[in-house]
């Protein structure tokens, strides 16, 4: 019997002072719970609107936005997504018994890259504020758009039309016959997943999933915020990059893991 292994993806949180954070305590009480021998986290984990250039200068919503709070937000909060995963890894190695010693990967997202282009063109601040100031201990952290593979599943915070640079959309099968394997990706809100079978009994999955945040976001308006929200599990995932799919809304984990 081939081995399986198990897989957990962390969409986009888009942490910044003052939204609530709940969610971050039971995705950790989830990681220990199911012990994913891959543990991948999307990027977007901090959102940096300090650095956005969406937000005008002078505006009452750009007042009082600082880089360093933005900074402090996203690392309190992954210090928590990460304490109870590291402190089981210890337990169970002083109890001498299975260990757990998962593959952990840092994808940074496109909210991230926006402190080094805010930098770029700020560069009084060169020196001052860096994406090494964003702390992701003992993870593996994978520049903006890397697509890095684990067991057959290309992971990537979102997948680029070589053309135009921005992320391929439309449906699961128009993505499968553009990137060309199975996927995982964030940066989109809500819940996209399909298999799609190819000639000599070939199939690849697509997903994408790029919200996991309990806030609503303005710029939406009050209609575009109640997509699905949640993290996923990928189960049973064998030779060819084929598993189960698990997602686990927001809801469940909130009841289930706080």
């Amino acid at each position: 019997m081939t081995d399986t292994r198990r897989h957990m993806w962390i969409p986009d949180t888009q942490i910044r002072p003052g939204v609530p954070t709940e969610h971050i305590d039971a995705a950790a009480n989830a990681i220990v719970h199911y012990k994913p021998d891959v543990l991948v986290v999307a990027g977007d984990w901090w959102d940096m609107p300090s650095c956005s250039r969406w937000m005008e200068k002078g505006t009452l919503e750009r007042e009082g936005a600082r880089i360093r709070a933005d900074l402090d937000a996203g690392n309190e909060a992954f210090g928590r997504l990460v304490k109870p995963m590291y402190a089981e890894c210890a337990r169970l190695v002083q109890g001498k018994r299975k260990r757990w010693d998962p593959i952990c990967d840092f994808h940074f997202g496109n909210h991230e890259d926006r402190l080094d282009r805010y930098v770029n063109n700020n560069p009084e601040l060169q020196g001052m504020f860096s994406r090494e100031q964003m702390l992701t201990p003992g993870f593996n952290r994978h520049e903006f758009l890397t697509i890095v593979e684990r067991d057959g599943i290309s992971y990537s915070h979102y997948f680029a039309n070589q053309l135009s640079g921005r992320s391929i959309g439309g449906t699961i099968p128009n993505r499968l016959n553009k990137i060309g394997r199975t996927f995982v990706q964030g940066h989109e809100q809500g819940f996209l997943y399909g298999v799609q079978q190819y000639p000599g009994k070939v199939t690849r999955s697509g997903l994408v999933a790029g919200s996991f945040y309990m806030h609503d976001e303005k710029y939406r308006g009050l209609q575009s915020n109640g997509e699905w929200r949640g993290v996923v599990v990928l189960n049973e995932v064998r030779e060819g990059g084929k598993y189960d799919i698990m997602p686990l809304t927001m809801d469940y984990l909130l009841r289930k893991f706080i």
